[in-house]
């Protein structure tokens, strides 16, 4: 089995996984559809599904267009909103998928449906977790929840330290770690209360302001359609 960020750039993280000469896309980003078809044409692997961890605020999925093109299943977890997805999982899904095994445990907080996508080694976490100081996705844009986000880090304790966080956003070049690393350095993970949680969260969203894509790109998700036209790509 291979594990791969195959982002062309940007801070939105793309996970390619291959194994017999199949592979699945965890949190593909629309504008990059080229990129990706272009990785698997030169990879010589068929795409046989993709995935989502959460509806995304900050880029169109490119999920629902593959799933169309391709014919191929879109998961995502159970009680998402967004269309487009055929098929759903929760905690007592088990899907073989080329050969490697699926499973899901859910942490809302960040969104509603946000989700971990577990494979052996690794944990796909989207925004509900991120490496080091980074720490966790906002809870202040359309159904974050503080308290849900601070009750789903307590449930990460069911999780071995050595799996690698592979999450929904990360600096061109971040080197993944393992959760016991972040144990250890992501500052959310060392929290002792709640309030500490919310004063942190509280913090970081004056820093980091509004998101200039959600106007485009949560309709698009919700919907799953692609707008005639998408501001950052014509400017």
């Amino acid at each position: 089995m291979q594990v791969e960020d195959i982002r062309p750039e940007g801070w939105a993280c793309t996970y390619l996984v291959a194994n017999d000469g199949r592979a699945v896309l965890i949190d593909p980003v629309w504008d990059y559809i080229q990129h990706y078809e272009s990785v698997l044409g030169q990879r010589g692997l068929e795409l046989v599904a993709c995935m989502a961890t959460h509806t995304h605020a900050d880029h169109i999925t490119a999920c629902f267009t593959l799933s169309q093109e391709r014919e191929i299943p879109f998961y995502m977890w159970k009680d998402t909103a967004s269309l487009g997805v055929t098929d759903y999982v929760d905690e007592t899904s088990s899907l073989t998928i080329a050969g490697v095994e699926y499973s899901f445990q859910y942490v809302p907080g960040h969104t509603s449906d946000s989700m971990i996508i577990r494979v052996e080694g690794h944990i796909f976490t989207g925004d509900f977790l991120f490496n080091g100081n980074a720490g966790v996705g906002r809870d202040d844009l359309p159904s974050g929840r503080l308290k849900e986000h601070w009750d789903s880090i307590q449930s990460l304790s069911n999780l071995p330290d050595d799996v690698l966080v592979c999450s929904g956003h990360e600096p061109p070049g971040t080197e993944l770690q393992t959760l016991g690393w972040n144990r250890l350095h992501n500052p959310i993970l060392m929290m002792t209360s709640f309030d500490q949680f919310v004063e942190w969260q509280t913090k970081t969203a004056e820093q980091l302001g509004s998101v200039s894509k959600i106007k485009t790109a949560l309709p698009a998700n919700l919907f799953a359609e692609i707008p005639d036209e998408i501001p950052w790509l014509s400017q």
